[in-house]
Formats: structure tokens, sequence, C-alpha cells
């Protein structure tokens, strides 16, 4: 990204340029990996910043509902890919024709390969039933306990880990699998790892599976629908997305960390 303004970088509040830019680095050089995990194991120090991020998450009613599970036995990540497995098979028969071809050739995965699985819960009863925030959209539990895992994601990136969401799954398999008491809702079991290398583009907009959407093409001013190709603000999305591709780009680029 480029250097912002000397009129917004001078605001009391805002980073640095180069810490902003670190922010905007890690957000656009995230990756779902999947197949390109080293064995090289993950230092406690720098699984405890990862955690401490993701803790760190904001949260509805500051009601914390998450938990983490650390995985790295290879008994349970057996018995964590054979609930996927199951999953997998079946989801590939919910689609048709080519697509069906093409989803059985990706890889959906790296729950045996990776060193480290975390695995992201929601305990939806852990401050009682009436939480400030969540009095009316019940779901905003849920939605914090998804900000953790972003927040695991980008400080990931930053370590250069690479973290493969895997949603393939039947809940009360997985739940079985890792002990997980039926109350307690899964989130999001993470593969986590240093990788040989980070795509420039998600994989399934490689495959042709589906493009990135233009963002001009989802805003909407005032009320829904309602679009304005005249603003100044339609101009600077355009060209923050081409600095957003061109920074994913050196995402192909070797990771300090993996020589280390």
């Amino acid at each position: 990204m480029k250097s912002m303004p000397a009129s917004v970088a001078q605001d009391p509040h805002a980073f640095t340029s180069e810490a902003r830019d670190a922010v905007y680095q890690a957000i656009f050089m995230r990756r779902d990996v999947r197949g390109q995990f080293l064995p090289k194991p993950i230092p406690d120090e720098v699984l405890s910043r990862l955690l401490t991020a993701a803790h760190h998450a904001p949260s509805v009613g500051f009601m914390q509902p998450w938990n983490f599970l650390v995985v790295k036995s290879d008994a349970v990540k057996h018995r964590v890919h054979d609930a996927f497995a199951v999953a997998h098979a079946q989801a590939a028969e919910m689609f048709e024709g080519d697509q069906r071809a093409t989803y059985k050739t990706l890889k959906l995965e790296g729950i045996v390969e990776s060193p480290v699985g975390i695995v992201i819960t929601c305990d939806r009863s852990r401050t009682g039933p009436v939480v400030i925030g969540r009095t009316h959209i019940k779901t905003m539990d849920l939605y914090s306990s998804v900000c953790a895992v972003q927040n695991l994601w980008l400080a990931a990136r930053a370590e250069g880990l690479g973290v493969g969401w895997v949603s393939i799954f039947n809940e009360a398999a997985l739940q079985n699998a890792l002990s997980i008491p039926e109350h307690i809702t899964p989130i999001a079991y993470l593969c986590v790892g240093y990788v040989s290398h980070f795509k420039d583009k998600p994989e399934l907009e490689t495959a042709g599976w589906l493009p990135r959407m233009p963002i001009q093409d989802l805003l909407y001013f005032d009320t829904w629908g309602q679009r304005d190709d005249q603003q100044p603000l339609v101009g600077h999305l355009q060209r923050d997305a081409a600095a957003a591709v061109e920074c994913g780009v050196r995402a192909t680029l070797p990771t300090a960390a993996v020589g280390t």
C-alpha cells in the first residue's frame, strides 16, 4: 500500500506508516493453506503469541465465549481426518457435472500434514442467558468467536505461518473426535504450520471455482441497492484493489521463517 498522506498520518492515534502497512500486508497476503505444510515444529513462544492474539478479539458483552484446543497428537489428527473424509465424500455428491469433478481434485485440508491443529469453539452459555449486545441478535457470540479466528490467522501470517480452515465436517463427528461437549459449538478447525510457499491468489480463485468480485459492485450508498459510481470513494477502491493484488503476489516469495 502507498504511504498515507501527511495530513492523515499525523493523527495522534494512527500507527506509523510502516506499522500500518504491515497490518495491510498481513491481510492481503493471508491465504487458506492446505497443501504446502512443512514438518518444522512451531515453537511454543510463537503459538503463545497466536493464541494471545486470538484471545484479544472483540466479543459481544465481553463474554469471551471461546476456548482453544491445541492438537498435536497424530492419533487425534487421524480421528479428525476420518471425520473430514466422511463429510468430504458426502459434499462431493452435492455438486453436479464439472463442479463435482473439480471439487474432487481440490486439496481442502492439511489435517495430518500440519504440525498443529487449533480448534476454536464457542460456549454460548458462558456468562448466562442475558448478554449485553446479544439481547436481540442471538448469534453475536458465534460471530465473536469468528473474530478470534481472524485474529489468529493474521497473527500467523505475520509470523510466516500458514493456516487452513477446515469446515467440511459433520459437527457431531468433530465433537466426538475431539471429546467436545455437546453444548460447545466448534467454530473452526485450523491447520497451522510453516509452509514451503504462499500462493499469490486464493486456491479456489486459481482453480477457476469463483473469481474475486469487484468491491465496487458490492457497494451501496445510504440505502440498499443505491449505487453512485461518481463518488470519489469508488476510484479509491479501484486503486486499493490493485494494490491488494500487487501485495498478494509477494506471497509467492519464500518466507524468511522457513529457512530458520
